[in-house]
């Protein structure tokens, strides 16, 4: 027997164990009346790449796992019982810094366990009656677990790939939350038009995002989030990012070094966890040879929080964020 497959029924016999006190939640079939509920009217059902999800009540404790289903939780009034521990971005306690700013005064949430897999245990301890986890990389079988726990929302497609604006909505939907949801992407869709309209010179801009890290350059596809928002402020995806494309099936590709002068656009966001990383590539010979790096139209985002912040944005970061992030881009552009 594989150690995967010993770990797996161990983990399942400390349920069985740990579970025993708790409500048990499972899905079930569609109403489809669920499906027209109006905001904070339940039973509600959220299909997923799992199947479907039935929440017979409106959820009181709720857990987050994953990216981003915390955020949106707080941001539409919902403050989770237990959230990740967040190593990148978050501080000591694993906490991110727009977490902190939405909860000063309040009891802070439980931050779960830093671990890959669920930390089941700590999850059922937590006692929730919904498990938001529609931005993660839960696989099938730990998906099967924490439903033993309580009603699972998981991800629409694929792993790590929920479009952010869709994560609010989920999460809407899962809390009873719609028109809170609505109001809050209509709050942000303003700001970013605000953005926009403030900053002209962004229209018709050709643009591309990257990263360099542990000796392999990423180039972020449309379908990144991180891409995505940034062309609502009137850039448009250079035509290169598309041309040098190596993988159509995920939201970014690495580009060996000697391509890099092929990676042209009016403006570059190369995105650095530190600032040492970000000179590193700006010094690199390879870095020399991009036609941005020439022109000095590089907008260098650094910081695990602020690179958080905006890749991919939440409900709560994006806002937090988006000041400084323009305000590299205009400083580029100029």
């Amino acid at each position: 027997m594989s150690r995967r497959l010993t770990v797996t029924l161990a983990t399942a016999s400390i349920l069985a164990l740990t579970l025993s006190g708790c409500t048990a939640a499972a899905d079930k079939a569609t109403d489809p009346a669920a499906d027209a509920a109006a905001s904070g009217s339940f039973p509600v059902t959220i299909e997923h790449a799992f199947g479907e999800t039935t929440i017979d009540q409106q959820p009181t404790r709720v857990v987050a796992w994953g990216w981003g289903s915390a955020d949106d939780a707080i941001a539409l009034g919902v403050i989770p019982v237990a959230i990740p521990f967040q190593s990148y971005g978050g501080d000591e306690n694993g906490v991110l810094p727009w977490i902190a700013e939405a909860l000063e005064g309040e009891e802070m949430p439980v931050v779960l366990p830093d671990s890959q897999e669920p930390p089941y245990e700590d999850i059922a301890a937590a006692a929730p009656d919904v498990i938001l986890a529609a931005y993660s990389g839960i696989t099938e079988q730990e998906y099967d677990l924490l439903r033993k726990i309580a009603p699972v929302v998981a991800y629409p497609g694929d792993a790590w790939a929920t479009p952010w604006r869709d994560l609010i909505e989920i999460t809407g939907t899962a809390l009873g939350k719609s028109d809170e949801a609505s109001a809050l992407l209509a709050s942000i869709d303003t700001e970013i038009a605000d953005q926009a309209a403030a900053h002209p010179e962004f229209a018709g801009k050709t643009i591309a995002l990257s990263s360099d890290s542990t000796g392999s350059f990423y180039v972020y596809k449309k379908e990144d989030p991180r891409v995505d928002f940034t062309l609502d402020l009137g850039f448009v995806s250079a035509p290169a990012v598309d041309e040098l494309a190596t993988d159509e099936a995920s939201f970014y590709y690495t580009l060996s070094y000697e391509q890099l002068d092929q990676l042209d656009s009016d403006l570059l966001v190369n995105f650095g966890s530190t600032q040492e990383e970000s000179d590193a590539f700006l010094n690199a010979s390879y870095a020399q040879a991009m036609p941005q790096v020439q022109a000095g139209t590089v907008a260098s985002p650094v910081g695990a929080a602020f690179i958080s912040s905006v890749s991919p944005p939440t409900g709560l970061s994006l806002s937090w964020g988006l000041d400084d992030y323009v305000a590299l881009l205009a400083a580029a552009v100029k």
